[in-house]
């Protein structure tokens, strides 16, 4: 079960990339993440460079956040930082998704964020130690609200489950300050959209509770081809629905 953000900002724009590995001590139950170095961040400063740290969560657990120290004046930092995260059997760290968010520190404002990173653990093949180059995603500039969601895949019968559980504090398309959302989900082996799905809508609510599951078939030899296209509408009774976020969810 993930808290997952929607977020319909495109990923366009260059923020530079994080460098972090990850290993699994299955001994002591313990997540093992290196948060390596950064290249090619934006400047955020006058002096054309920036003081950038990366700010770890393992979501939802919101709650337990970490920070590496702050490198000054650099736009390609190198943090070698080692984190651990103790107690979690293997079972409960795939329904975990791991955010790095890089920020510029300021002494006088608000530190600014630089670009983020969503890794879902289950995507993470732990039986050795994973090195990853990623592309820090601009950190988005109009939040849509937030899903709830489980996803589950049972290679004896080939079948995908989502799991649509509540979404909250969704953006308001009407004029009343409420929308009438809904979900919509495709399919997709590559570019190509298969199967649809959606829910039903619920009026006037910013906070809807789903409760809806969909099942889809997909074959074992084929699970990282396809992927979810997940997407919160606003019904309209006059006019076109209008979108008000969507998700990707993908093997790869």
């Amino acid at each position: 079960m993930t808290d997952m953000y929607i977020d319909n900002s495109e990923p366009s724009e260059n923020v530079g990339q994080i460098h972090f590995s990850l290993e699994y001590d299955f001994q002591n139950t313990t997540l093992i993440l290196k948060v390596l170095q950064g290249k090619e961040l934006p400047a955020k400063d006058l002096s054309g460079t920036s003081d950038p740290y990366v700010r770890v969560t393992l979501l939802p657990d919101k709650k337990h956040r970490l920070e590496t120290k702050i490198k000054r004046r650099t736009l390609n930092p190198r943090w070698n930082e080692t984190f651990y995260f103790e107690g979690f059997p293997i079972q409960k760290l795939q329904s975990r998704v791991l955010h790095l968010h890089v920020f510029d520190y300021d002494r006088f404002s608000r530190d600014d964020s630089i670009g983020e990173v969503f890794l879902p653990l289950c995507q993470v093949d732990f039986a050795s130690k994973q090195s990853f180059w990623k592309a820090l995603k601009p950190p988005a500039k109009d939040k849509c609200g937030e899903l709830l969601s489980s996803l589950c895949y049972h290679p004896s019968n080939s079948v995908l489950t989502l799991t649509l559980i509540k979404a909250r504090n969704l953006k308001a398309k009407d004029i009343n300050g409420k929308s009438d959302p809904y979900v919509k989900v495709w399919l997709q082996f590559g570019d190509k959209r298969v199967e649809k799905r959606k829910t039903p809508i619920f009026n006037c609510t910013l906070n809807p509770v789903f409760n809806e599951s969909f099942s889809f078939n997909v074959p074992w030899e084929k699970i990282r081809e396809c992927s979810l296209d997940v997407m919160v509408m606003d019904f309209d009774n006059i006019g076109r629905n209008e979108l008000i976020g969507r998700i990707l969810l993908a093997g790869e």
